[in-house]
């Protein structure tokens, strides 16, 4: 809203300094700044109302080493992350951009289906929470909607690389490509990088390339279920998820910077998205609410972030990734909710097939996720937390240097 202000302010009465809002670097400067006011300022006052609600975690008795002392700990912290993220996106993003609106649609869309499990649990005393398959429904239905607004909306396009003509004097001139509807990704680590995923249906035939959504909306309902199912299965200690969250996003910034940047992009030789520069208002925003939530969910936490934040992570993460097109490197990017949520599905099905085989089921690792197997081993929380951090920060790096090494 204030760009619009300014934007008139500027071209009606020269204002000095109004101009300043034109800017995105500037905005998503403001936006990290207020994010973080908000979330230290009034979180507080938001961990007070849920305290006075009796809104508070139930623990259940693994057998971990000052658990049972956190029982009755304020959950729904992720409101905290949500409000913060919204009101400066609100303030400082232009609300026309196409990506903007796709991601304020995501955090209220996954923040709901966390906010409803997480009433389930403390409301309606079922521990289980909201069922499954409505979840994974839930999960299902936004994943659609993502695809289909990037397959499908007008807005959504990619520049092509320039081109090389040789004008009428015979001088080598580079024509600046045109903006283009495509499904083509990033695939990280290699020289010729992109992907397209109509490559996977053109065995039908000629004109079979038009119907590419059939390949790319499922992919991306996969990607998202996936993401924040890894991101709520990372929710286990103080400040794992929040702090790893973070480091993520840093990333996700620094891509969203030079993929929306046309030289920036041309330098590096990657995809070009048109209006993509927008998104860094909001990845600022969402930066600095998860710094400013890490203020109160350090260890010793004084507030969880519950489904309504985990859940609302993993999402905005996951499409963040797929705008930018960088999807194909959520397994490094995303390398610490990889693990968690593959250190359970090994756990269950090992556990199964051994029952099955030997009639008595066995374990992989003491506990799963795979940060309660480290508790179990005696460390620390907060050590196990620090460890994940590092973890994170050099995948994060690992991920920004293959916008060269290739």
């Amino acid at each position: 809203m204030l760009y619009y202000l300014f934007d008139y302010l500027e071209k009606q009465y020269q204002i000095p300094g109004a101009s300043l809002f034109g800017f995105t670097t500037f905005r998503a400067a403001m936006s990290v700044l207020l994010s973080l006011i908000i979330a230290t300022a009034y979180g507080k006052r938001i961990i007070l109302f849920l305290k006075k609600k009796q809104i508070g975690e139930t623990i259940r008795d693994l057998g971990l080493e000052g658990q049972q002392q956190k029982s009755g700990t304020p959950t729904m912290g992720g409101l905290i992350i949500i409000i913060s993220t919204l009101i400066p996106v609100i303030l400082f993003a232009r609300l026309d951009n196409i990506y903007v609106i796709l991601l304020i649609i995501t955090t209220i869309w996954m923040g709901l289906i966390g906010f409803l499990d997480d009433y389930i649990k403390i409301f309606k005393k079922d521990k289980k929470g909201l069922k499954a398959r409505f979840k994974v429904t839930g999960q299902v239905v936004l994943g659609l909607m993502v695809g289909a607004t990037l397959y499908f909306h007008p807005e959504v396009t990619m520049r092509e690389r320039n081109q090389t003509m040789i004008t009428d004097q015979f001088k080598v001139q580079e024509v600046e490509g045109k903006p283009i509807k495509s499904t083509r990704t990033t695939v990280p680590f290699f020289k010729n990088n992109e992907l397209d995923y109509g490559n996977f249906i053109t065995w039908a035939g000629e004109g079979a390339v038009n119907y590419a959504w059939l390949i790319f909306i499922p992919i991306v309902i996969l990607i998202v279920t996936a993401v924040s199912n890894g991101a709520n299965l990372t929710d286990g200690i103080d400040g794992l998820a929040a702090g790893t969250s973070a480091i993520i996003v840093f990333t996700l910034g620094i891509f969203t910077l030079v993929s929306g940047n046309y030289f920036f992009s041309d330098y590096l030789d990657i995809m070009f998205i048109p209006r993509a520069a927008e998104l860094i208002v909001f990845v600022g925003a969402f930066l600095g609410a998860l710094v400013g939530f890490l203020w109160y969910n350090a260890f010793p936490a004084q507030v969880f972030m519950g489904d309504t934040g985990s859940l609302t992570i993993g999402g905005v993460i996951a499409v963040i990734a797929i705008i930018v097109r960088k999807e194909l490197l959520i397994p490094v990017m995303c390398g610490i909710f990889f693990a968690e949520s593959l250190s359970v599905m090994v756990q269950v099905a090992f556990f199964k097939y051994t029952k099955r085989r030997f009639g008595e089921g066995r374990r992989i690792f003491l506990m799963a996720p795979l940060h309660h197997h480290y508790q179990k081993k005696g460390y620390h929380e907060s050590k196990i937390v620090t460890r994940f951090w590092i973890v994170g920060i050099i995948l994060a790096i690992l991920s920004i240097v293959t916008l060269k090494v290739r």
